[in-house]
C-alpha cells in the first residue's frame, strides 16, 4: 500500500512504524557479520552474493506462495524491470560490497555504500528530470570529503588503503541507487512485494553462473556456511524488506530514509566492537559528513 501521511494515527502507531524502520536498517548493518561466516567457509566474494540471493529467492517465494500468490504473476514486457533491479543493482552492489568488505575495514565499507543517495541526485536528473539544486551541491560536496575522510585518504595519504577497496564501495553506492531507478519505473504497475521477489529471483538467476557455485557445493555442508546464508539471506534480506515496507505504511518516505541511515552506524559499530577495528577522529569525522550529507538530501526544502 502507499505510504500514509503520520498525521491521521496514533503516536503509538508512529512509534511502531519507525521501530520497524529502525529494525530493519539495523539488520542491514548486521550483514558484515554473516559474511564472515561465509568466508570462513571457503566462500569468496561472489559465492557469497549467490547464496545470499538464492536463499531470499526461495524462501521469499514460499512465503508470497501462502500470503500473496498474485504478487507473483508479471508480464514478460516488464521483466526488464527487474532484471534492473535483480542484476544491475543487487548482483553489482552486492559484489563490490563484498569485495570492499574483503579489502578494507567494514565500517569503511558501510559508509562508502552510502555514497547511494548522491548518485541518485544524479540519475533522477538525467532519467527524471529532476532539478540539482545548490542544497544537492552542497551534500555532494559534503559526502566526497567524509568518504575521503572514512577511507583514511587523510591525513595519512593515498597509501592507507587501496583504490581497488575504494572503487568497490563507490561502486556498491551506484548499484545500491540503481536499485531507486528502476524500482521507480516497476512501481508504476506492481506492488514492492513482487518488485522485491523478482529483484532477488533475478539476483540468484545472474549470481549462479558467475559465482559457479556448485563447484564448491561441498562447502555450504559447513556449519558455518549455513548459519551464514541463513543469517544474510532471511536477517539481512528477507526480513527487514518486510519490517521497512510495513514501517512505510504509517511512516513518511523522508523520515524513514533518515532512520535507515542507522545502518552504517551499526556496521560500524559491530566492526569496531566485534572486530576490533580501528576507529580514529578523522574516520569518525567523515561518518558524520556523510551522515549530515544524506540529512541534507532528504530534507524538505
Amino acid at each position: 500500500p502507499p505510504p500514509v501521511t503520520t498525521r491521521k494515527w496514533s503516536l503509538p502507531m508512529q512509534k511502531k512504524a519507525y521501530l520497524s524502520i529502525i529494525s530493519a536498517a539495523a539488520l542491514w548493518g548486521c550483514i558484515g557479520v554473516f559474511l564472515r561466516l561465509l568466508t570462513a567457509a571457503g566462500l569468496d566474494s561472489m559465492e557469497s552474493v549467490a547464496v545470499r540471493s538464492t536463499v531470499a529467492a526461495i524462501l521469499y517465494f514460499f512465503w508470497l506462495l501462502f500470503t500473496d500468490r498474485a504478487a507473483v504473476r508479471v508480464r514478460l514486457q516488464d521483466l526488464w524491470c527487474f532484471v534492473g533491479t535483480g542484476i544491475f543493482s543487487v548482483l553489482f552492489f552486492n559484489w563490490c560490497y563484498f569485495n570492499a568488505i574483503s579489502l578494507s575495514a567494514l565500517s569503511v565499507a558501510a559508509v562508502l555504500l552510502y555514497t547511494s543517495p548522491v548518485f541518485v541526485m544524479l540519475l533522477s536528473a538525467l532519467c527524471f528530470q529532476e532539478p540539482i539544486t545548490p542544497r544537492k551541491i552542497g551534500a555532494l560536496l559534503l559526502t566526497f570529503c567524509g568518504c575521503v575522510l572514512v577511507a583514511g585518504l587523510f591525513p595519512a595519504g593515498v597509501g592507507s588503503i587501496s583504490a581497488a577497496a575504494v572503487l568497490f564501495g563507490l561502486g556498491s553506492g551506484f548499484g545500491y541507487a540503481l536499485y531507486s531507478i528502476f524500482s521507480k519505473l516497476a512501481l508504476k504497475r506492481y506492488s514492492p512485494s513482487t518488485i522485491t521477489f523478482y529483484t532477488f529471483l533475478f539476483s540468484a538467476l545472474g549470481s549462479l553462473p558467475l559465482s559457479r557455485l556448485w563447484e564448491d557445493a561441498s562447502l555450504l555442508l559447513d556449519p558455518r556456511a549455513i548459519l551464514g546464508g541463513l543469517g544474510i539471506g532471511v536477517l539481512c534480506c528477507i526480513l527487514p524488506y518486510l519490517l521497512y515496507t510495513e514501517g512505510l505504511r504509517w511512516a513518511e518516505p523522508g523520515k524513514a530514509a533518515i532512520l535507515a541511515t542507522v545502518e552504517p552506524f551499526v556496521a560500524a559499530l559491530i566492526g569496531i566492537f566485534a572486530f576490533h577495528e580501528a576507529v580514529t577522529p578523522y574516520k569518525l569525522l567523515g561518518m558524520a559528513a556523510i551522515f549530515g550529507a544524506i540529512l541534507i538530501l532528504n530534507r524538505r526544502p
